[in-house]
């Protein structure tokens, strides 16, 4: 059984869900908590704890097992890429990570596998920009995408004025 947890951040309130395997979904709104299985349960309450300490300023990375399960080999491929190649105050382009990600996916389909990245912020998302600006960001309240990936890139300190 999977374990949901809250927590309330400078960009809105998250809602991480963990199974057996490892964190699942990062995702804007509150869920009703669920306990879940205790390997679950210790999954979703070390993400929760991370997240607080990323948003304090205090971590700049992830240490939680990922379940990407139920992706496509190139969603996959992608946000491993990411995930591996991009870190903390960095940004790339779309196409920089079409080609990081040894895949063959288009630099101009790169943007929908960030849309759809299950797991914002622990997988940052918010770091690959477009090679004319910010580009897109569908995380964050309703209605603040770009206001949330600004913030996201501002305190991580890589948001270059050009991408304003």
């Amino acid at each position: 059984m999977n374990a949901v947890r809250s927590l309330r951040t400078q960009v809105g309130t998250l809602t991480v869900e963990a199974d057996d395997a490892g964190l699942r979904s990062v995702h804007w709104g509150a869920d009703t908590e669920q306990p879940g299985s205790p390997e679950a349960a210790g999954i979703a309450e070390q993400a929760v704890r991370q997240l607080e300490e990323y948003f304090a300023g205090e971590r700049s990375s992830f240490e939680l097992p990922v379940d990407l399960t139920g992706l496509g080999a190139a969603s996959t491929a992608v946000l491993t890429a990411l995930k591996d190649t991009v870190g903390y105050g960095e940004t790339v382009t779309y196409g920089e990570l079409a080609a990081r990600s040894g895949s063959s996916v288009p630099a101009r389909a790169i943007g929908s596998i960030m849309g759809s990245n299950p797991l914002p912020i622990v997988i940052g998302c918010h770091r690959v920009v477009a090679a004319d600006g910010l580009g897109g960001y569908s995380g964050g309240e309703p209605g603040q995408g770009r206001q949330t990936k600004v913030w996201l890139l501002e305190h991580e300190g890589a948001l270059p004025p050009a991408l304003i």
